[in-house]
């Protein structure tokens, strides 16, 4: 098995941070943190870890001092379920499933997964079943087909849904193995710029200006990340897009948040107008989507020379799967991940990580290796592009090695965590959430804006 620190040190490497930094960090807590035989503790404590280390990095290359680094595991695993945990008001959040989401077995016998949380998902599945909104007809239509067939049609048709596979299926997969000769994350340079110094200021990203242009977790994740640092986090989505609130509220912390149609020119020249003087570019749209509004890597960093553009896909950029679309729980389902938890548990249906580990991981690495390429820039110059899929911190997870009796721990609540709780203003009421787990000795984490509706304000920067 890996330890935190081996793991920690593994994703270091990986992203090029200078080995002695690793030195300033402290890791506490062991596990089994989260119910689950994979070592879930072991990668929320590593990747948050890397995302407080970078922080760090760029804090020293701004002013000269060496801040020490601390992670609880037991702290970083409440944050991989943070956003089941706060409260707006004392109230909980809403369910984020849809009813008709989740596991069914087809007439072979093989378990099948839905995520139909989008209505346009939802919608199309139930087209290609030709059946209505209702749990058990879904059930019934699936007896229909093989688990195979279902997922080659859902592809053809560019939804969203995967077939159980096991551990020794999916590594004899060809996209299996195309992700198995990638590294875990990646950061290259796309273009040349001349180096381009972290500007003063009392926090490491303060003035550090971030588009965060994703849904969900993983990306809404990074960008909260990066604000609990002091970024100015602008997110950006479309009025007409699809979203979920109930996790919208727990990402916005930190973050302004504007509406913009990018099918429009307006809505194009607006984006364009931001890019010109921000520093990070978060993208997670499908696969050759945000390329066909004109905003991939190479455009970007044309309008804004020295830009980190981080982006993050389902399945990897190479291997037949590259287009698909994709989210966490599909992935666990398709890696072998699902069938593994299931055997352990000693039963025939798939069973899920206690967590969206894969979301969570992907969004705190996707965070690291902004700050990473940021402090680059600073050093040599250059446009950056940070890669990251659900799929290869699948994989990675795979390989951290498995907890014994693991999945018998107990599992996360806000009655056990109350001591890691803040309160928050909100747009929606008083908020209490978790607070943040990567510690940093002379800059601790925080959000200085409130979590607000999405396109709250204006498509512009804050005045400095």
């Amino acid at each position: 098995m890996v330890s935190p620190s081996d793991a920690l040190a593994d994703i270091w490497r990986t992203i090029g941070g200078e080995s002695a930094a690793l030195a300033r960090v402290s890791l506490t807590g062991a596990e089994p943190a989260l119910p689950s035989s994979f070592r879930t503790g072991t990668i929320a404590q590593a990747t948050i870890a890397a995302s407080a280390l970078a922080a760090s990095e760029v804090d020293r290359v701004r002013n000269g001092r060496a801040q020490k680094v601390s992670v609880d595991m037991r702290h970083a695993a409440a944050e991989f379920v943070a956003e089941r945990l706060y409260t707006i008001d004392g109230k909980p959040p809403p369910p984020a499933w849809d009813k008709i989401a989740g596991t069914y077995q087809t007439g072979d016998g093989r378990w099948v997964r839905l995520h139909t949380n989008f209505p346009h998902h939802r919608d199309g599945i139930l087209d290609m079943l030709r059946i209505p909104y209702d749990r058990d007809q879904v059930a019934a239509a699936l007896k229909g087909w093989t688990g195979q067939d279902y997922e080659d049609e859902v592809a053809r048709r560019g939804l969203v849904g995967t077939m159980m596979r096991s551990p020794a299926e999916w590594a004899a997969h060809p996209q299996g193995q195309a992700i198995a000769g990638l590294p875990l994350m990646e950061i290259v340079k796309i273009a040349d710029a001349p180096p381009q110094a972290v500007p003063p200021g009392a926090r490491p990203l303060s003035g550090i200006r971030v588009l965060d242009l994703t849904r969900v977790l993983a990306g809404p994740v990074c960008g909260r990340t990066l604000a609990a640092h002091g970024a100015d986090v602008l997110r950006v989505t479309g009025p007409h897009l699809p979203d979920i609130p109930g996790l919208d509220v727990d990402t916005g912390r930190g973050k302004l948040s504007a509406h913009i149609d990018l099918r429009s020119g307006e809505g194009k020249v607006a984006l364009s107008a931001l890019i010109e003087t921000a520093d990070i570019f978060v993208q997670g749209y499908r696969p050759g989507g945000i390329t066909e509004r004109g905003f991939s890597p190479e455009h970007v960093a044309r309008l804004r020379p020295g830009i980190v553009y981080v982006s993050l896909c389902a399945w990897g950029h190479v291997g037949p799967w590259a287009q698909r679309r994709g989210f966490d729980s599909l992935v666990q389902t398709a890696t072998g991940i699902n069938r593994a938890e299931a055997e352990v548990a000693g039963v025939d249906r798939p069973v899920e990580l206690p967590c969206q580990a894969l979301d969570h991981g992907a969004g705190y690495l996707m965070a690291a290796g902004a700050m990473v390429a940021l402090k680059r820039r600073a050093e040599m110059g250059g446009s950056w592009l940070v890669r990251v899929s659900l799929a290869q911190v699948g994989h990675w997870l795979s390989g951290l090695g498995r907890t014994p009796d693991g999945h018998k721990a107990a599992k996360i609540n806000r009655a056990a965590v109350q001591d890691l709780l803040v309160d928050l203003p909100s747009a929606f009421g008083a908020m209490s959430a978790l607070s943040h787990a990567g510690r940093l000795s002379e800059t601790p984490p925080y959000w200085d804006r409130p979590s607000v509706a999405l396109g709250t304000h204006a498509a512009a920067w804050p005045l400095a």
